[in-house]
């Protein structure tokens, strides 16, 4: 299949690499070129821009930062709506609100195209091994076309709506998660004047009904950290947190619901921040604050 991949920054990189792996025939558009080469050296072709991306694949895949991001790369001349993509399939995997994948997707089928909206759970190694979680918002018959690719990228593939909903259950699933990383460095904090090994602090959390499944796979990042390592490659930074947890507390406003503790989080992480962790893993707010001095 002839598949496009607009994004090419961490996980559209490994998407990217996963589908090469496969057989397909992938072209690759960024808007830093240089983050197209590896891809381009590895079999992939690149394009000029998105309106080529879009004319030269049957499928295009694109995951972005944020609602600029997606106006930047569908709209405009040359952008991957300016192409002729009558009967196209779009997945759409950004972490966005709802708003941002409806308004999406009428313009997508205005010209004639359909989208299938697909945020996922996972990192790097995950997409990589085609083993991310997808949560799916759209048509029916436009879900059952995308799917035999998403399966190629997904271990579970949840069909949870119509276009909206995968990027309401996207927010939703990341909400515990980012929440924990503050809350483990504060159950960090009280333990530090028992000057115990961080290895053996991290595996008796990681032993408790508390422990969610990140700590099991970054549990021995952020021991090290705590011990004083340098953490190892970045999988999710601490400024792409703080960019969702700000659409969870949007979106909470926009249904007139409050979320006390994840508001109270974004504080934290926008401290971190200016104390110079935006770039780090996310994972390391734990490490940052209990190893902080307030």
């Amino acid at each position: 299949m002839k598949i496009g991949i607009a994004g090419t920054g961490r996980m559209g990189a490994a998407i990217a690499t996963r589908l090469l792996g496969l057989g397909h025939e992938v072209s690759v558009w960024n808007r830093s070129a240089a983050k197209t080469r590896p891809l381009a050296d590895a079999g992939a072709r690149a394009a000029d821009t998105p309106q080529r991306l879009a004319r030269e694949s049957e499928a295009v895949v694109t995951i972005l930062t944020d609602d600029a991001a997606i106006e930047g790369v569908y709209g405009g001349k040359e952008g991957l709506l300016a192409a002729d993509v009558a009967g196209k399939l779009f997945v759409e995997m950004s972490t966005v609100r709802p708003d941002t994948e409806r308004a999406l997707a009428a313009r997508v089928r205005a010209r004639g195209a359909a989208l299938v909206e697909c945020p996922v759970g996972g990192t790097v190694g995950p997409a990589k091994e085609g083993r991310l979680f997808g949560f799916v918002g759209g048509e029916l018959a436009d879900v059952a076309r995308a799917r035999p690719l998403l399966e190629q990228l997904c271990r579970r593939v949840e069909h949870v709506g119509p276009v909206g909903a995968g990027a309401a259950m996207k927010l939703a699933i990341n909400l515990p998660l980012m929440v924990y990383w503050q809350a483990l460095g504060e159950a960090l904090s009280l333990i530090r004047p028992l000057a115990l090994d961080p290895a053996r602090v991290i595996d008796i959390l990681g032993d408790t009904s508390g422990a969610p499944n990140v700590l099991k796979a970054r549990g021995a990042t952020i021991a090290a950290a705590l011990a004083g390592t340098p953490p190892g490659a970045v999988t999710f930074d601490v400024d792409s947190m703080r960019k969702d947890v700000r659409a969870m507390l949007d979106e909470a406003q926009a249904l007139g619901r409050s979320l006390p503790v994840t508001e109270r989080a974004l504080e934290c992480f926008d401290r971190a921040a200016r104390e110079g962790l935006g770039a780090a893993d996310c994972s390391m707010v734990s490490v940052h604050w209990a190893l902080s001095e307030t």
